[in-house]
């Protein structure tokens, strides 16, 4: 009996018919709280909308509002088979160094002086690239500056198309990440590349490097130099064309069958050069091995 009595009450809570309640409420007290939460929820929605509204009137969709962890920028290198930042290939071997001369006319397609002509802008070396704004009215899409492949000469793989790497003085391209607004060197100083020995730990207390392997270094353009027109990059929407320039090292003599530590950095009296903590800043570090069975 008392199992009935149960059941029944149960079915009376779910259901009424007497005094026609569902859950213990009426039709209209579940009408008062559901518009309740409707209105509840509605102005929680039209706050929400409000303040992303009122915020993204304050951004810029070409320049990002707040830029103040990507002060110094770092360097990468091309080719690149890895995470690893080595370089290692036997000088007779084909197969071992094909993939290097592949990647980098992958890599320098965009360069070609023909699709820079169509692209990009003749501009005056020298000297800032500078296109402002006039007021509110946005100078956008802003013009960008060639950068020819031809530049690159010997290592632009139009005359040698093996980049240097079957002959055992490899070129290695050098590319400065963007940092939109960025203007290196001062007193129309142009920023440039260097590349040296890179000094690593053997004890406790014990540095050393491998200068003495590293052999005679040719840059394209000459002395690495990375021209002011280039400056400064405007972002990715508003500078669609953009071509990052670039600094080409060619190996010329460079020690055979021994590991060569090495470390490129670019040179401009207003970009620091990273510490320990952050190594990739203003600089980067990569080994060099080619084998000869000669």
């Amino acid at each position: 009996m008392a199992k009935d009595g149960e059941k029944s009450d149960w079915k009376e809570f779910l259901w009424n018919p007497r005094t026609r309640e569902f859950l213990g409420r009426t039709a209209s007290s579940w009408g008062l709280i559901f518009l309740f939460y409707l209105i509840f929820y509605t102005c929680l929605a039209g706050m929400f909308a409000l303040t992303m509204y009122v915020m993204l009137q304050t951004l810029d969709e070409h320049r990002p509002t707040w830029q103040d962890r990507l002060s110094t920028p770092g360097l990468v290198i091309r080719p690149r088979a890895d995470d690893t930042f080595e370089i290692v290939y036997t000088k007779e071997d084909t197969e071992s160094w094909d993939l290097y001369a592949q990647t980098l006319d992958k890599f320098l397609q965009p360069y070609n002086d023909s699709l820079q002509a169509q692209k990009n802008h003749e501009c005056a070396p020298d000297k800032y690239f500078i296109q402002e704004d006039s007021g509110e009215v946005k100078n956008n899409p802003k013009r960008s500056c060639q950068f020819n492949r031809t530049v690159l000469q010997s290592c632009s793989g139009i005359d040698d198309r093996y980049y240097g790497y079957r002959e055992g003085q490899p070129c290695i391209i050098i590319k400065l990440n963007r940092v939109i607004g960025l203007l290196p060197g001062k007193d129309n100083q142009a920023p440039y590349v260097t590349c040296a020995a890179k000094k690593y730990r053997v004890g406790k207390d014990q540095w050393k490097d491998d200068a003495d392997k590293i052999g005679e270094l040719i840059y394209f353009p000459p002395n690495g130099t990375i021209n002011s027109m280039y400056f400064p990059y405007y972002g990715k929407k508003a500078q669609v064309n953009y071509s990052q320039p670039l600094v080409a090292v060619k190996f010329l003599n460079i020690t055979h069958n021994e590991d060569v530590n090495i470390e490129c950095k670019i040179n401009a009296e207003n970009i620091p050069v990273g510490g320990e903590r952050d190594k990739f800043a203003g600089r980067v570090s990569f080994k060099l091995r080619i084998n000869s069975k000669n």
